[in-house]
């Protein structure tokens, strides 16, 4: 790969089905020359609007804006969706030099003097521009951008910021790399039935599939992927082999090799909260706390305290159920992390007389995906069709198209759904491309959006059906209710398309959809046999919906040590040593030792490998009041699929992006603000 590598305009002419990348016309080779073209034509694009001869207007500085960069635009979405999903040596080794090479890039728009002053004038006037309120908040974002770019900080200031973001950007994908490298090189092989013993027919076909996908057939082997390690760690009767699975699934980037990551966690830290003093800022929670619904930090911890003490004394009830379970059956060990999974499987079916293998016959991938469009077809009158001859950008991808009841083309849905060692953990959504209404350069007015969703789920053997657990199947509805909330959006401009909104408001659709899975009428018609097609039994159901609460507290104090650690590091003065912040947040707060947190700090991909939730965490729960409260809103119509709510959800939240504040947003959906009684009361931790 050389700077004479010839440019594949494949990169930048989506001229697949739709305006579908063909992605299999795009090698690895070509994204370095891409870039290269595609960084070049943007900072010409930028100096022809900053130095536009005419006065500055709304159109000629803002929409300009708007629309320059649309070859950046696709190679990056590209080349960010193979690194994240199907990478290699060659795409790690480019991520790495075009991390700071684009945090250079956006320094410098961000400090172009000229183009500032226009947006700057524009600011100024902005109550006598007439603008729409999506155009008013179109322009406070790109004014805001500007100056947490240090737009308004002297020179030598706007240097040292530039040179903080270009490192934190090395940082950020190291910090990644070295994770997913962690997740792929562990594996523990397993062969005889003393090994094996308690492991249920669905995870052995995972494990013999993940044993032969390393070249290592006839073994079974537990990997670190969710969607293997989680149901190990469940049903594996073996203790010895739980914790050494556990331990190594718990100490991923923290091994004292090449690939430990505390101290890219340390300078990560230093360097965030020398970037928030810069700005102006105490630390850096109130840098990225300042465009959010949450505000500031103190209200943060509010909420996060006010839930942990509830589900605290929740879990220590859930530890001493166990400990009787494990003196029942003759233990006289203590409720060790590596047990809980195990113990809680134990205790449900002794509470509800159902274990999760019992449940995951009836809960089959393809049933599930059927499920999210049903309800996206009966609450927001559209359809998912299917397009088996068009080719995703691995062979595992679906593609399909959404369409209304009118049969219009609304946007292009990638699902990319199994494990494989080159994809990194975790499940997410994004976009190749986001809806808007503008006029760009080649003569097109607007853009359908192209979005995919990545999940991790364990790939059956050959001719098996791929069986989910029900924290599986919730991970889909929440994934396709992110990509819902990029498909239905409505608005003009691109930088408030879909999930173009703040932080803590982001999570709200996603997580109002899994609300839908567990609704009897989806339950009965989707939790099907794979054998025999035969539904849930009503039994069954009544069983699932009773125990939707169990364990709760379990769950909840996982999530909420991990959020209150993330504050902690970006409220703290920074230390040389951030685990000792981990330890005495932990301890601040009486952590129970049979728990640890969701994400230790040194895999916590969330907040470091990357900022998108760094100080931000806790938006899931801060997201979750809001959910809780919004589908409140349709059980007290008494149908779940009331056709009013519905229509003013869509319009209010799921289709308005970023063009409203989002308290405004939420107020005319439900009429009033949310409290945490709902939330609380969903989570079964309510008086």
């Amino acid at each position: 790969m050389t700077d004479k590598q010839p440019l594949n305009q494949a990169v930048f002419t989506w001229d697949g089905p739709h305006g579908l990348p063909r992605f299999e016309a795009v090698k690895d080779e070509d994204f370095k020359p891409a870039f290269d073209y595609a960084l070049k034509a943007h900072d010409a694009e930028i100096d022809q609007i900053a130095d536009n001869p005419d006065a500055a207007s709304f159109a000629n500085t803002i929409i300009a804006s708007e629309i320059a960069g649309d070859e950046l635009s696709r190679v990056s979405a590209l080349f960010w969706n193979k690194a994240g999903s199907d990478t290699n040596d060659v795409i790690q080794q480019l991520e790495r030099e075009i991390s700071p090479e684009m945090s250079r890039h956006y320094s410098r728009i961000g400090q172009n003097e000229a183009l500032f002053k226009r947006i700057d004038t524009l600011w100024e006037g902005r109550e006598t521009l007439g603008l729409t309120l999506e155009e008013m908040r179109v322009l406070e974002r790109h004014w805001k951008g500007f100056v947490k770019s240090g737009a308004k900080l002297p020179k030598d200031q706007q240097q040292r910021l530039a040179a903080i973001n270009e490192r934190l950007a090395s940082l950020g994908a190291n910090f990644g790399q070295n994770v997913l490298a962690d997740e792929k090189s562990w594996a523990l092989y397993l062969s005889t039935e003393a090994e094996l013993a308690g492991l249920p027919d669905f995870l052995r076909d995972a494990m013999a599939g993940a044993a032969a996908n390393r070249g290592e057939g006839g073994k079974f082997a537990v990997t670190l992927s969710r969607s293997i390690i989680e149901p190990f760690l469940t049903f594996s009767e073996n203790r010895e082999l739980r914790e050494q699975a556990f331990n190594a699934w718990t100490a991923r980037g923290e091994n004292d090799g090449l690939t430990d990551n505390r101290l890219i966690v340390a300078e990560t830290l230093q360097l965030r909260a020398e970037k928030a003093k810069l700005l102006g800022y105490p630390h850096f929670a109130a840098l990225k706390l300042d465009n959010t619904m949450a505000k500031t930090a103190e209200n943060v911890n509010e909420l996060l305290m006010q839930v942990w003490e509830k589900a605290r004394l929740r879990a220590l009830e859930e530890e001493a159920d166990l400990a009787r379970v494990i003196a029942d059956e003759g233990g006289n060990h203590a409720v060790q992390p590596w047990d809980w999974r195990h113990f809680a499987e134990k205790l449900r079916t002794q509470k509800f007389n159902f274990s999760e293998g019992e449940l995951k016959p009836y809960l089959q991938l393809e049933k599930i995906i059927e499920a999210c469009f049903s309800v996206a077809s009966r609450l927001f009158a559209v359809k998912a069709v299917p397009r088996a001859d068009v080719a995703g950008y691995h062979p595992d991808v679906r593609v399909f198209e959404i369409r209304d009841f009118n049969d219009n083309l609304i946007a292009l849905f990638l699902g990319d759904y199994f494990a494989r060692p080159s994809k990194r953990s975790g499940a997410w959504m994004s976009s190749f491309q986001s809806q808007h209404k503008l006029l760009l350069k080649s003569g097109i007015k607007g853009e359908i959006p192209i979005i995919y969703n990545v999940c991790n789920f364990a790939k059956p053997a050959e001719g098996k059906p791929a069986l989910l657990s029900i924290d599986d199947a919730r991970t889909l509805f929440h994934e396709f209710g992110h990509a819902l909330h990029g498909m239905l959006s409505n608005v003009t401009y691109p930088s408030v398309s879909g999930t173009g909104v703040s932080r803590d408001f982001v999570e709200l659709p996603s997580q109002l959809y899994e609300h839908w899975l567990t609704v009897p009428a989806i339950l009965k018609e989707f939790a099907v046999h794979f054998e025999t097609g035969e539904p849930m039994p009503e039994a069954l159901l009544d069983k699932v919906l009773a125990a939707r609460t169990f364990n709760s507290g379990f769950g909840t104090v996982e999530f909420t040590s991990s959020a209150l650690v993330d504050m902690a590091f970006h409220t703290r003065e920074p230390t040389d040593e951030p685990m000792t912040v981990e330890r005495e947040v932990l301890a601040g707060i009486s952590m129970p030792s049979s728990i640890v947190m969701r994400h230790r700090t040194p895999h916590f991909s969330h907040v470091f490998a990357g900022d998108g939730y760094s100080a931000g965490y806790y938006s899931y729960m801060w997201s979750e009041v809001l959910d809780a409260d919004a589908f409140d809103a349709f059980m007290e119509t008494g149908n779940p699929f009331n056709p009013e709510t519905a229509r003013k959800l869509k319009d209010n939240i799921y289709s308005a992006g970023g063009s409203v504040d989002p308290e405004d947003a939420y107020r005319a959906f439900r009429g009033k603000l949310p409290s945490p009684e709902a939330m609380l009361r969903k989570k079964g931790l309510a008086a």
